[in-house]
This record gives C-alpha cells, sequence and structure tokens, in this order.
C-alpha cells in the first residue's frame, strides 16, 4: 500500500493587481495554488503559476480582456477531495452535498472565513491585495491528507510567517 502524502493547497484570494512579497513567500512550496477571483491582472497569474501549478477564477473586477481566459468557476480534485471555486459565494450554483464537493473555496467579501457545514468546508483566504476598511490582509492553505481537509488562515499584517515547505515534484491537478 503507498503511503498517504499531504496535499499542501495555498489559497489567495482578492489580488487586485498587488501580490505581496510575504504572500508569496507563505504560498512557496505549496502544491498547488487557488485565486479565488479579483486577480487585477496577467501578471499576478504568471508569478503565481511560477510557484505551483495554478487554479484560478475570475472575480467581479477582472473585466479587462486578460481575464477572458478565467471561468466564473472551477472544479478541480486535489488527491482523492473534490474543490469548488467561485469568486462570490452568494452565487453558489450547486448543491455541493450532491456533486461530491468537500471544500468551497471563495473571495470577494475580503473577510476571511473558514465554517464546515453540512460536511462542506467553506473558505474565503480573504484579501491579500490592498488594504480595505479595516479588514486583515491575509492568505490560507489547506493540507489535504487522503480525504481529510484541515485549513487555516494567515493573518500577513502579524508579522513574518513560517516559509511554505520545500519545493518538491507536484502531482497535477485533475479537473472534474
Amino acid at each position: 500500500m503507498a503511503a498517504i502524502h499531504d496535499l499542501r493547497v495555498g489559497l489567495i484570494s482578492d489580488t487586485h493587481g498587488l501580490l505581496r512579497p510575504d504572500a508569496r513567500a507563505f504560498l512557496m512550496g505549496s502544491d498547488y495554488i487557488v485565486h479565488g477571483g479579483d486577480v487585477g491582472g496577467a501578471e499576478i497569474l504568471d508569478e503565481l503559476a511560477a510557484i505551483a501549478p495554478l487554479i484560478a477564477v475570475r472575480g467581479n473586477n477582472d473585466t479587462e480582456p486578460w481575464a477572458a481566459r478565467l471561468p466564473q468557476t472551477e472544479m478541480i480534485r486535489v488527491g482523492n477531495v473534490f474543490f469548488y471555486v467561485i469568486h462570490n459565494l452568494e452565487e453558489l450554483d450547486i448543491d455541493p452535498t450532491a456533486a461530491g464537493v468537500r471544500v468551497i473555496i471563495s473571495g470577494h467579501s475580503h473577510k476571511p472565513m473558514i465554517e464546515e457545514r453540512d460536511q462542506v468546508l467553506y473558505v474565503n483566504p480573504g484579501s491579500s491585495g490592498p488594504r480595505r476598511f479595516k479588514l486583515p490582509i491575509s492568505v490560507g492553505e489547506i493540507v489535504v491528507s487522503g480525504s481529510a481537509v484541515k485549513a487555516r488562515i494567515v493573518d500577513l499584517s502579524e508579522g513574518p510567517k513560517s516559509p511554505g515547505r520545500p519545493d518538491r515534484p507536484r502531482p497535477g491537478p485533475t479537473r472534474a
């Protein structure tokens, strides 16, 4: 029997054209990166894709021609777990439980959140772009171990962060 290999999914959203150095450092070592929309420019996608395989959706502010290639939603499989990515959780267009989805990743509100409802984990990493009101600057991660998931949010305005895992070969995500 093969050993279970934990997969680290770095989460970022609402960059609005700004990829902070501390957000970039936190994402290093991710097996995948998921961007929850409001990217703000193709250069952000390029920088993130240079770190790890990238899955990104279009946010309500991603209206320039470069953003036409981004889907409104995306379903992927990471290990044994299905993720559904959508910018605005209020526009959720599936029944996650019926669709076999374990994790919903969103953005839009700029408010970091981890909440479990009906065996579905909802994660919004918050915003790592320009500060909005008094909301934190944050990123997140989900660690997938077999069919188990564990999420955390990291407030980047609280000082130095622990680095990501060292670089190693990464299996590609499966688009569902």
